[in-house]
């Protein structure tokens, strides 16, 4: 949750149900009033108890503005303050539920007004006022005979002075356990909001990461499915196509080509169900693979058995590779020399160098065959320039492939004719693995 989120919290307005309880508070306590007024009237605890019209204007306006409480807090808390001074101001019999609708008209301002200045400045205003009554009403009951009869008054820890100081004592704590009891229900609700949309967040996230994934997964899929099958077919159909020429004049030669296209279809059928195993259960093959750099010679004499001459170059100190960077370079030279064979024509030679230098490894593979005509597609080299390539989903494959290691991949036309595809991965900072 963005801090500028925190900051504008709104809370919900009560629905129906809510004003429903309200309204029910409200009468209950209108009701209570109008009860415990008749038992303090019994009591005959009032000498002077106020007419029946302000008895009931007072306590009407203490409980009944309660059933807009959380629409209308502020306006409503200073009806009922009014409404407490009406009953303690003319001697309204009654003391408990007054005190009860006040606070509650008090807590709601904290709990659910809005604009938390108003919400501040209201409490304060309308604890102010009230203490202020208190004072000014001791003041008067200080200098009246006839108040609080039998209580001395004289010297400074006189009795009377020990009530005025219980009564303002009790009054800051009930004005302020209101104010406090308000505040505390405003930020556990904003807490609450805050952690259910944090929690919706998160659950986007999850939902967002688990479509990410599955995307990801589709696209390494395709590109593992692709790598496997483009090759063999490839090698099938020039193999095929050879025996088909040669079936009347060279039986043997066509019976040779059709054990290769009869080899590819295994090696590639071997190849599917072994990577359909490590889709259902990829724990069996994580840390170890028959694929990588070590296998670049049966490749090319792969190639070359398909009729493509093709050669081999090792340059440098070779070592042991990372593992992903190991595959990832294996990928790339088998679709590599693929595109050759289907794109390069006729009396091709192919040409595949593999060159490790102190912080990087590189494969190179190179033609020098006419081009077919090529799309509009682009792989951006090492040096950032953009070479154009045919629209292969093969070459897309090879970027995503050195990409995820950290390498680069450049593909495009040779000056001396031909193609070129160079794939570089930096090696400083990787942790070596078995190749």
């Amino acid at each position: 949750m963005t801090s500028t989120a925190s900051a504008i919290w709104v809370r919900p307005k009560p629905n129906r149900a809510g004003i429903r309880a309200d309204a029910a508070l409200a009468l209950g306590l209108a009701l209570s009033g109008a009860l415990t007024t008749l038992l303090y009237q019994r009591m005959e605890f009032y000498k002077h108890p106020a007419d029946l019209w302000v008895i009931v204007l007072g306590i009407g306006l203490c409980t009944l503005p309660l059933t807009l409480r959380r629409r209308y807090p502020v306006p409503v808390a200073i009806v009922a303050a009014i409404g407490f001074f009406v009953c303690g101001q003319f001697e309204v019999p009654e003391v408990l539920v007054t005190n009860v609708s006040l606070f509650i008209a008090l807590y709601t301002v904290g709990a659910w007004e809005q604009d938390r200045r108003l919400a501040f400045w209201s409490r304060f205003g309308i604890t102010a006022a009230m203490l202020l009554w208190v004072v000014i009403a001791l003041v008067i009951s200080s200098s009246d005979p006839d108040a609080y009869p039998g209580v001395p008054r004289t010297g400074l820890f006189s009795a009377f002075a020990t009530f005025a100081v219980l009564q303002v004592l009790t009054n800051l704590i009930y004005f302020v356990g209101a104010f406090l009891f308000g505040e505390r229900s405003w930020r556990a609700a904003r807490t609450v909001a805050h952690l259910e949309a944090q929690g919706r967040e998160l659950d986007l996230e999850r939902q967002t990461s688990a479509a990410q994934a599955v995307a990801l997964d589709r696209i390494t899929i395709a590109r593992e499915l692709h790598d496997v099958v483009a090759h063999h077919v490839s090698v099938m159909g020039i193999q095929a196509a050879a025996a088909r020429r040669s079936l009347e004049r060279d039986p043997k030669q066509a019976s040779r080509a059709l054990e290769v296209v009869e080899e590819s279809a295994h090696t590639a059928v071997e190849e599917l169900r072994r990577l359909l195993h490590t889709l259902r259960t990829p724990e069996a093959e994580s840390g170890s693979t028959t694929i990588g750099i070590a296998q670049l010679g049966a490749l090319v004499a792969e190639s070359q058995s398909s009729g493509l001459p093709t050669t081999l170059i090792v340059a440098g100190d070779t070592r042991p590779l990372p593992l992903l960077v190991d595959v990832a370079l294996y990928r790339v030279v088998q679709e590599a020399l693929t595109n050759v064979r289907k794109h390069a024509g006729r009396g091709a030679v192919a040409e595949v160098r593999l060159r490790f230098s102190q912080d990087s490894v590189e494969v190179e593979v190179s033609d020098d065959g006419v081009r077919q005509t090529l799309g509009g597609a682009s792989v951006t080299g090492a040096a950032g320039s953009s070479k154009s390539i045919g629209s292969n989903l093969g070459l897309r494959g090879m970027q995503e492939r050195i990409g995820a290691v950290g390498g680069t991949v450049s593909a495009g036309r040779r000056e001396r004719g031909g193609f070129i595809v160079r794939a570089s991965v930096p090696l400083k900072g990787t942790q070596e693995g078995g190749a």
